[in-house]
């Protein structure tokens, strides 16, 4: 799969799933624009891949923020002239009982999972319109599908972010866009690495594969939605879970 001269723009590239997606999409020859909040991850991952002969530059973002994506969707238009691609990958939670959650928790999670994506794509699919071409996919989560325990806000917010992928591919197909959404499940990124041993224990044993998944695994699934072979794929839902779900 090839993807010369072709800007793609990652948010949550700094690591774990959209770092391997971002190093997929630079080996196929993108161009890549990596969007994270965290800066020496960001430029790390961006350094790593131009070493190897990739293209990839780092640009500040913080999607809990609305300046910040204003900032970014403006920064990534001008230095790169368009976006072909566009992962809406950043996320973030922390398990904890809904009763225990607060309303500046919500806020930050809602944000950053779902009203962050949607004004970043907002920003720059105009300019997709225009150029009638775009290929979306916006990181979701098994959770949003079939729920999750200390998960319900995340879960939530998540599942606003299907619901809001089904309907953009409806209203992009007649501009040649595609959005399309992957749901990864337990996967072996950093964040899981700050779940208690026995918790990914018990992930573990749930999924029939029994094994967390890598982050290059959800990747491909990430790099086939914005690749020539989805071409007539829109508005559809894929979980790379091992199995752990299997729900329609």
């Amino acid at each position: 799969m090839k993807f010369d001269k072709q800007v793609a723009v990652v948010t949550g590239g700094a690591s774990g799933i959209c770092q391997a997606a971002a190093e997929q999409f630079a080996a196929a020859g993108a161009t890549v624009c990596v969007g994270d909040v965290a800066r020496e991850k960001g430029e790390a991952v961006c350094a790593a891949i131009r070493k190897n002969g990739q293209q990839a530059q780092y640009l500040p973002v913080d999607l809990t923020n609305h300046g910040s994506i204003r900032d970014f969707a403006a920064a990534v238009l001008q230095r790169f002239g368009r976006v072909d691609i566009l992962i809406n990958g950043a996320g973030w939670s922390k398990n904890t009982p809904f009763v225990d959650t607060d309303d500046a928790f919500w806020e930050k999670v809602i944000n950053l999972n779902f009203i962050g994506p949607m004004r970043l794509t907002k920003l720059l699919l105009p300019q997709m319109m225009q150029q009638q071409f775009g290929k979306i996919v916006n990181v979701s989560s098994d959770a949003g599908r079939v729920g999750s325990l200390g998960e319900t806000v995340y879960a939530g917010a998540k599942a606003g972010l299907i619901g809001f992928t089904k309907s953009l591919a409806r209203e992009g197909a007649r501009y040649n866009i595609t959005v399309n959404c992957v749901c990864p499940g337990p996967t072996d990124t950093p964040l899981m690495a700050e779940v208690p041993d026995k918790y990914r224990d018990l992930f573990i044993k749930a999924i029939p594969m029994r094994r967390l998944g890598k982050p290059s695994e959800v990747a491909d699934a990430i790099v086939f939605f914005a690749g020539p072979q989805s071409a007539y794929v829109t508005g559809q839902v894929l979980s790379v879970s091992g199995g752990l779900t299997m729900a329609g």
